[in-house]
């Protein structure tokens, strides 16, 4: 047994006060989960505190929250391994590297109704129900059931394991700064059918979700949703995967997000490195017939960034005006970016999807400079 502190983030709409954080000390085996220190506090010091639950095996997804500020689900995080969490959060910051308390907080993203129980249902369910997650098959329905060939349904098993736990949508970044996303786990669950090869509906549904201004193509690549699924959906991949269907369906948005995917990788495919300038140019107004007959959208498109570039230039983002004009921005050194490019052909000769992250430059220590990471799964 050890003993372990709790700080719960508590609300209690009844007081008419505001949030507020309270302690609890609670003695369990560190192999034990949060959700039993949670339940270990409400048994002996507050039969108030009101938390999700139901299964506590990592099945039902009753028990989503904020665990040291990451999302995931209360029964699956052992208490132990979140005290060294915490510790090790607590000693980056030079607040001491022993004792200190496990943070839990209710989900994010999510009204929150008491405590740690947020309302789903306004922000997840009814995303849920946005992309329409049912089948939609072909013809009159046959006399018993649907078959398909067990080798057809491979491609939507990641998907269909999702357990409905809001994790991925708490962690969400692109649902902080736009509440309309549809969100990660919608769009995964959109994929499920999407992906199934009796829904009649397939183009429908991507013109649907690309048309959409908080659709397919408002994810910010952020890569929250699949550190936060417990479960190895990992939604963002399901969106990108959305994105392809897309594109092989001939399916065009007028949000110039299939633009912006294609320049996006082009650009990292010849540099290396995310030319921001050319990548703005490239999306608007794409290739020398677009930049020589640029559109009423394109121009309007252009115009707008220019505040966003400047803010950028303040912020430090951007460290000179060079830095912004099209096509000067540096590439990888030496035989660096020949490995970039053996990456991609690789890819493209396996027909494996290809998830590349670029994050920060050379000197952005805070944001892990000339951090690459590439994801493949095969298709």
């Amino acid at each position: 047994m050890a003993d372990f502190t709790l700080k719960v983030r508590r609300f209690l709409p009844e007081s008419g006060e505001g949030p507020y954080w309270e302690q609890f000390d609670v003695d369990l085996d560190p192999t034990l989960s949060v959700l039993d220190g949670l339940l270990q506090a409400k048994d002996r010091e507050d039969g108030s505190l009101a938390v999700r639950c139901s299964c506590r095996a990592a099945i039902c997804g009753s028990c989503g929250m904020k665990i040291n500020g990451q999302s995931g689900l209360g029964c699956k995080t052992q208490i132990g391994e979140a005290q060294e969490m915490a510790d090790k959060q607590a000693s980056a910051t030079g607040k001491g590297a022993e004792g200190n308390s496990i943070v839990i907080e209710p989900m994010g993203n999510m009204p929150v109704i008491k405590d740690l129980v947020t309302d789903m249902e306004s922000t997840h369910w009814a995303k849920i129900r946005r992309v329409t997650p049912w089948l939609l098959p072909h013809g009159e329905p046959p006399e018993r059931e649907y078959v398909v060939e067990p080798e057809s349904m491979i491609d939507v098993t990641q998907s269909m394991a999702c357990i409905q736990c809001g994790a991925c949508v708490s962690s969400c970044l692109s649902m902080e700064v736009d509440p309309d996303f549809i969100g990660p786990a919608a769009l995964a669950k959109a994929y499920r059918f999407v992906g199934d090869p009796r829904d009649a509906e397939t183009k429908e549904r991507l013109h649907d979700l690309a048309h959409d201004p908080h659709g397919i193509y408002d994810c910010t690549h952020c890569f929250s949703c699949i550190d936060a699924c417990p479960k190895g959906v990992a939604p963002m991949d399901q969106i990108m995967r959305l994105r392809r269907k897309a594109e092989e369906n001939g399916v065009e948005d007028p949000n110039n997000g299939h633009n912006h995917m294609e320049a996006f990788t082009k650009i990292i495919e010849k540099k290396g490195t995310l030319d921001e300038s050319l990548l703005l140019q490239e999306s608007y107004a794409p290739g020398v017939k677009g930049k020589l007959k640029p559109t009423k959208g394109a121009i309007k498109g252009l115009l707008g960034s220019i505040p966003t570039g400047l803010r950028a230039l303040r912020s430090g983002k951007v460290r000179s005006l060079g830095q912004m004009i099209p096509g000067v921005h540096h590439k990888l050194p030496g035989g660096a970016q020949d490995e970039v490019k053996a990456i991609y052909e690789h890819a493209e000769e396996h027909g494996e999807e290809l998830n590349l992250y670029i994050k920060g430059e050379e000197g952005d220590e805070e944001l892990g400079a000339g951090e690459e990471t590439t994801e493949e799964r095969p298709q």
